[in-house]
This record gives C-alpha cells, structure tokens and sequence, in this order.
C-alpha cells in the first residue's frame, strides 16, 4: 500500500463527508461501488468495527447508530454482510438486526462463515459442528487451570468454536502469552486451529476463515465490487482476499476500525476511522452519496 497512508488517514469523521481513499486500489473501488451500487456488497466485521469493545463480550452491542445506518445503505446496494467469529443469531441478538425495515438485504455469515442467518427468512443455515470442538470443551477448563498466569481468564463457548478472554486477568498480556503454547497444544489434538485476537485465543475448525467467507458469498452473489471493514487479527484474511480479488479485476475498498491494541490493518486499509463511531459515519455518508 502507499507509504503516505499513515502520514494522512483518511477519516470520515472529519466534516462528515465520504472520506476519499488514500491508495489508487482504494479509489478505484471506491469509484466502481458508487458507479453501480447494485452491484456492491458492503461487508463488516462486528466486535470493534460495529460494536465498541467491552470485557464481556456477552455485552456487546452495536454502535447505536449502526443499525440505522446499515438500513439507509442496504437498499441502495447489492448486500450488506456481517462477517463474524461470533454464531450468527448472537450477532443477530447483539446487533438488533432482526425485523428492520431496510434491512432485508442483510446477511450474517457467523463462526466465520459456517453459518448463515439471511433477514429476507430469518433463519439460521448451517452444517454439523466439528467433532474436535467437543473434546476441547470437555479438555479446556483443564488447561487454563494449569496456567497460572491464566488466573481471571474465562471462557467463551461459541458453539461451533471455543475462546479464552484474557482481558479481566490480572495482568492480559501475560496471561494471552502463557496459554499459547498450551492451547495450540490442545487445538492440534483436535484436529483444531488457534485464531489469535484482541486478548482472545480461539479454537476453531480449520479451513474456515473470513477470507473464504467473504470469497464465497461474493461469489454467490456476482458482486461487482465489495468494501470491507474490520479491526482485529481475525479481519486478515478478509483483507487479504479483496486484496487478492483486486488482482482478479473485482475492485474493493478496505476499511479499518483502528485500535492501539492491533496496528496490522491500518497499515494496509484504503480508509482509516477511529472507532466503530467512525465506521457508521461512513456507511451513512455512503448512504447519502448514493442519494
């Protein structure tokens, strides 16, 4: 990406207007979603690009101005997705989507894309989980009790995946350190992978990420051209695949909701916001732009 993007970040929130991408990829995908918006899909992570973080992540909810936003944008697109580590219809919960007029062009593509809730039915498809995620269930609070840095950390049961929270032990970092060697451990009998995030490490099947989520709901829709917004390790496929679809000719605009905890994004987005404040001034002066 250009070296000038960290020197000059784009940010809508200044005037409120459509911020003007700092990389001519980021322009061109711009160019091509306001051309033939019909065509576009408008995808975004959840925890911390739509919805603040906070320690307990059975807390979060979206911006309150998220939903509003998304309904004036979706009908003026092709789709609208939300692609998430969460289950879909937790995301659905937490993000106030179901029964939004302007919304019926809304999907969450959960656990990574394993799952799919789509507003227009309501209904949540997915395949049978995976059978090393059990076993870990059974195993994990075992491991964490042999880590004693580990102490405050809780754990996440997704259903289809399973987290350890470092964020309210004692001392975060130390604690997210400490059990990487032991939860790889335990993953890798299992048949599992270790998604790392924002003092989070995840188990979760192998072969199923955001980037091929994001691929392949693209795909099944015949996008014309995609914008991506996230703000955590877990959002780097994602990028590397719009990356790779820009080379294949789909133009795409990337986002990040930047934090002092994961700089990753932000060195690589066509856009820079702040916060998930940031990314719904976005999506609602891409509203406005499309008229």
């Amino acid at each position: 990406m250009g070296s000038d993007q960290n020197q000059n970040p784009a940010n809508p929130s200044a005037g409120g207007g459509l911020p003007e991408p700092v990389t001519e990829a980021g322009r061109h995908g711009l160019e091509a979603i306001l051309a033939a918006p019909e065509r576009a899909v408008i995808a975004l992570d959840f925890d911390g690009t739509l919805a603040p973080i906070v320690p307990d992540p059975d807390r979060a909810r979206a911006h309150p101005e998220a939903v509003p936003a998304l309904a004036a944008l979706a009908p003026k697109v092709a789709a609208v997705a939300v692609v998430t580590g969460r289950p879909a219809e937790v995301a659905v919960r937490n993000g106030g989507f179901a029964g939004v007029a302007g919304l019926d062009h809304l999907v969450v593509l959960g656990h990574y894309g394993a799952e799919r809730w789509e507003a227009a039915t309501g209904k949540v498809t997915a395949p049978d989980p995976h059978p090393g995620v059990e076993a870990v269930r059974r195993e994990f609070p075992e491991v964490l009790a042999s880590v004693p840095q580990s102490r405050g950390t809780w754990i996440e049961d997704k259903g289809r995946a399973l987290a350890a929270h470092t964020r309210r032990a004692e001392d975060p970092e130390a604690a997210f350190e400490a059990l990487r060697a032991p939860l790889d451990a335990l993953a890798e009998r299992h048949g599992l992978i270790v998604e790392p995030g924002r003092m989070v490490l995840e188990l979760r099947p192998p072969g199923i990420d955001k980037g091929v989520a994001l691929r392949a709901y693209l795909r099944d829709v015949g996008a014309g051209a995609v914008l991506y917004a996230g703000d955590d390790l877990g959002d780097i496929p994602a990028f590397d695949a719009v990356e790779a679809l820009r080379g294949e000719g789909l133009p795409g605009v990337l986002v990040c909701s930047a934090n002092e905890e994961v700089r990753e994004l932000a060195s690589r987005a066509d856009v820079v916001v702040p916060d998930p404040e940031g990314v719904v001034r976005l999506l609602s002066a891409l509203a406005a732009r499309l008229g």
